[in-house]
């Protein structure tokens, strides 16, 4: 892909001393802290789960979410069920990417997914490796989204360190298998994601190395996996862009699910590729049109009357290359947010009001927003994967900046849609006071009338035990605050009531709403003073009666010192019984200490306050859906020398 990529090329040992700056170098060799796979051709050979000590820690558990359009969606400009968009993300160098977050903050936490369909975790250098596989916190995020995660393969031009060798060696055969294809199916069943990118850009190829590139992909179709091809290799093996679906590219694209269409296409080539797309039995809509975001976000020039014609259907797809400029140019966690939120919703932070003069009008105004809220239980505590400290149950139990999008919750699917008339309401995402996890909701303003923030688009079938949950705080006085349940088409108004001080959990049945569905939370805010609210939790369940049985085996693999006062370690277990949302993992003490959490059996943990000699309590918890909390399961660590 022709643009920088000098960044992915840093050293495992370099990334590592940025994790643990106070590690001396003589014990990098020895740190706990599992990384994402990567590999050359010829070492993902021998890879094995069974050896290899970081595949525990690399595995997702999160099915993919089933996705639906709002039964009201937000917009009435942006077409539903017509192009897709892929976002290509690197998160960190390639040898650099922890497996289970970090204790930082600044971390990009992708949170737009409701206008993402794939997302493909980029990275690779000659230096590093050409597979990449995803981290598992990626992969937990975006399914609990309805989100599919593709791994990456970059061969890159010999500029960037590339090897004509390194190809054939990715596509050799034994008899009629292809060993690195056996592999990377291994991978991804293993680690849980959904298929993987092919980005071929080494040049000296010929038509022989075309032909087994296309049977490779036929093989590895063959294995369920999704394959996205990327417009490069032509029919005789050279790498020539063709920026469209042309007779030269066309026989990549025949096998793989999508191809992604280099940056420099035009509408009539855009048109011609949609209508060869179509003569070949296929949707012009498994065509994504590239843009490189990476240097100018929502500054970059596009061409959006070519993939989206006014009034007609869209032509193509659309791919991203590298969205987290909104990250990467941000000055705070604020400054991110409001970036993002412009890249996606667009210049007036709305996404039901994208009418603009700019010329990045955001994603919403073309493309309908999908919900994966389709199943009870559904419970968000608006945790955005990230923060400056962690809470639970309302009680802050670490101070510790995070990051960890395995923990993140389904966040709001209008950000931020709220109706009214005269001075409004504010919504945010507030890192200082969250009820459970890392951020909450916060509401804040004077309203001139009734304001209704619409929230969460649902598809959810109420049962006889159905009920509604919210845990919420305000200032003193009467909150005017109300919850607004859109049932069929009806619409539930509850009154939340003022709390004065410390959260507060409020229960509404639904039991008489029982074989309807519930397709939107919104909450109301009335007028007659200035507002403050926060909203800790939301949450539609129908409740349980016992609470989930603990892990047990819990096993501590190893014990490694970062600092004179700290050690990490690497803890297993066996799951519990049923389904369950996440692992927690404590410090148990005068003070207990969250320390991390997890969906997976496995958990690095980065960091337990214990000198040498000392031994520490750890108890290990089960969180289901519903948020409802084993008993702890407990081991203990003893600090290292």
């Amino acid at each position: 892909m022709p643009t920088r990529r000098q960044f992915l090329v840093l050293s495992s040992t370099a990334a590592l001393t940025s994790l643990l700056p106070d590690a001396p170098a003589s014990a990098l060799a020895d740190v706990a802290q599992p990384f994402a796979s990567y590999w050359h051709p010829a070492t993902i050979l021998n890879w094995d789960p069974s050896t290899d000590r970081d595949a525990k820690y690399n595995r997702s558990s999160v099915p993919l979410a089933k996705r639906v359009v709002p039964a009201r969606p937000a917009n009435a400009h942006a077409h539903a069920n017509e192009a897709r968009v892929q976002a290509l993300v690197a998160y960190a160098p390639t040898s650099g990417n922890p497996a289970q977050g970090a204790l930082d903050m600044n971390y990009y936490a992708t949170n737009y997914w409701q206008y993402i369909d794939e997302l493909v975790f980029w990275g690779g250098s000659a230096s590093e490796g050409l597979i990449l596989a995803p981290n598992p916190t990626v992969t937990d995020a975006a399914h609990r989204n309805g989100v599919k995660v593709i791994g990456n393969v970059f061969l890159p031009p010999t500029a960037y360190g590339g090897q004509i060798q390194w190809v054939r060696d990715f596509v050799k055969r034994e008899g009629d298998r292809f060993p690195v294809a056996d592999k990377m199916i291994q991978v991804a069943r293993h680690y849980g994601f959904d298929g993987w990118f092919l980005n071929q850009e080494t040049a000296g190829g010929n038509a022989q190395l075309a032909a087994d590139m296309r049977d490779f992909i036929v093989y590895m179709k063959r294995s369920g996996l999704r394959v996205i091809w990327y417009d490069a290799m032509t029919d005789t093996g050279s790498v020539s862009w063709q920026n469209a679906l042309t007779a030269r590219n066309q026989m990549f694209f025949a096998p793989s699910d999508e191809m992604f269409l280099n940056f420099w296409w035009s509408a009539q080539g855009l048109r011609n590729s949609a209508n060869l797309a179509t003569q070949m039995g296929r949707s012009p809509y498994d065509l994504a049109s590239g843009v490189d975001v990476e240097s100018n976000g929502y500054n970059t020039g596009v061409g959006w009357a070519s993939v989206f014609p006014e009034g007609r259907p869209h032509t193509t797809s659309l791919g991203f290359y590298r969205p987290e400029w909104t990250f990467k140019s941000a000055t705070s966690p604020a400054d991110f947010y409001a970036r993002d939120n412009r890249f996606w919703v667009g210049q007036n932070g709305d996404p039901a009001n994208t009418t603009t003069t700019a010329a990045w009008k955001g994603i919403a105004h073309h493309i309908t927003e999908l919900t994966p809220i389709t199943k009870l239980p559904f419970v968000t505590n608006f945790n955005t994967g990230h923060g400056r400290k962690f809470a639970v149950g309302g009680t802050v139990r670490s101070t510790q900046q995070w990051n960890n999008l395995a923990l993140q919750d389904v966040l709001p699917t209008w950000r931020w849609s709220v109706t009214g008339t005269g001075t409004k309401v504010v919504p945010s995402l507030d890192w200082d006071d969250p009820y459970d996890g890392g951020t909450a909701l916060k509401i804040t303003g004077t309203p001139a009338s009734a304001n209704d923030v619409r929230l969460f688009a649902t598809s959810l079938p109420l049962t006889g035990s159905s009920q509604f949950e919210v845990v919420h705080r305000t200032g003193t006085g009467p909150s005017r605050l109300q919850a607004v349940l859109r049932i069929g088409d009806t619409e539930e108004v509850l009154d939340l009531g003022g709390v004065s001080g410390g959260w507060r959990r409020s229960v509404f049945p639904l039991g008489e709403h029982a074989g309807t569905t519930l397709t939107e939370i919104t909450l109301r805010v009335l007028p007659g003073g200035p507002v403050t609210a926060l909203i800790g939790r939301i949450g539609v369940t129908d409740p349980a009666m016992t609470a989930p049985a603990p892990p047990t085996d819990i096993r501590v693999e190893q014990v490694s010192r970062t600092n004179a006062t700290t050690v990490s370690a690497r803890l297993t277990w066996t799951r519990s019984p049923g389904q369950i949302r996440q692992y927690r993992v404590y410090q148990a003490g005068n003070e207990r200490i969250f320390l991390g959490g997890t969906t997976n059996d496995a958990y690095f943990v980065p960091a337990i306050p214990l000198t040498t000699g000392e031994t520490a309590q750890i108890e290990v918890e089960a969180v289901t859906e519903a948020f409802d909390v084993s008993p702890p399961a407990r081991t203990t660590v003893t600090g290292t020398p």
